[in-house]
């Protein structure tokens, strides 16, 4: 993903802290790399970590990497809903919206 791909903030970050932004980057792939999880499945884990951190940047982000990977809409709108028991219904309604903002929009 390059800088200009970036949601505006994240964009800034890398355009004036490159060394910074490379670091934070290596180390998303050395986490990615850690385990035995395959990609669809480490998606739909960083979807669901972005839903339980209720930020919709981060959603919205996820949900457009995951689409452009391949992943099914409904798998992605499955993660806000099992967020119902645990987060709550108005986290994971929220979550649904910003879902749908990618989906829909």
């Amino acid at each position: 993903m390059s800088k200009h791909d970036l949601p505006t903030g994240a964009g800034k970050v890398a355009e004036h802290y490159p060394e910074i932004w490379e670091a934070f980057q290596a180390l998303g792939q050395s986490c990615a790399e850690s385990g035995p999880l395959d990609a669809r499945t480490r998606r739909l884990v960083k979807l669901a970590l972005a839903v339980g951190a209720g930020s919709e940047g981060a959603v919205h982000s996820h949900m457009r990497r995951a689409l452009r990977e391949g992943v099914e809409p409904e798998a992605l709108k499955q993660v806000a809903l099992l967020a119902i028991p645990t987060l709550g219904l108005p986290s994971s309604v929220a979550a649904l919206t910003w879902i749908d903002d990618i989906t829909e929009g």
